[in-house]
């Protein structure tokens, strides 16, 4: 059965991204990007893949990815309406339409749309690209995080998980540390 797996990156008070969805906060560094271009190539966006050569790399995890509105609208001003082309792309979002075939938008419930998924015969995991409210909403169908832990507070902004107090209990199954002070933590559902 596939795998609902959220793989973001989050400050250390928790939050994806600062009030106006901005990320470049996070400290970058050489060999944590060649780490997720090795390990990850498909999380990075089309126009992103392309600028590091990377635009015919294979999937290695994820064929299908699931995002809020306000995770896809920056997609816009890039400009793109398929800003995960080697994905299939999902946007869960009851006010929103699209006009490109590549990208579905689900006006349904979003823990529907993920059981219909993992319940595909063949396929790889499914990628949670964000945002909080979206993950909040799926956390009874999330299978694993990804957190790249950036060591930097924000203030304020985005949280990971924007929703019900609802404890769930996640296993660290490995941590890597990069050059740059992120800890990348993989949990499990307990």
């Amino acid at each position: 059965m596939r795998r609902l797996v959220y793989y973001i990156a989050a400050s250390l008070d928790g939050y994806i991204a600062g009030p106006n969805a901005e990320f470049d906060f996070y400290p970058v560094s050489d060999q944590m990007a060649a780490w997720i271009n090795e390990r990850y190539p498909e999380t990075l966006p089309t126009h992103i893949r392309k600028l590091v050569g990377l635009q015919d790399a294979p999937n290695k995890v994820f064929d299908t990815l699931v995002m809020g509105r306000g995770t896809y609208e920056p997609a816009l001003d890039v400009p793109t309406t398929s800003p995960y082309a080697h994905l299939r792309q999902y946007v869960v979002s009851s006010t929103l339409t699209i006009d490109d075939p590549t990208v579905r938008v689900e006006a349904g419930d979003p823990i529907e749309l993920i059981r219909r998924l993992k319940a595909e015969d063949t396929g790889m995991d499914i990628y949670l690209c964000g945002g909080g409210r979206l993950a909040a909403a799926l956390l009874p169908e999330i299978d694993e995080i990804i957190l790249k832990s950036y060591p930097v507070v924000a203030g304020a902004g985005i949280p990971v998980f924007s929703g019900q107090f609802r404890p769930t209990l996640f296993t660290p199954t490995q941590r890597r540390s990069f050059d740059n002070g992120t800890q990348v933590t993989w949990l499990t559902r307990a």
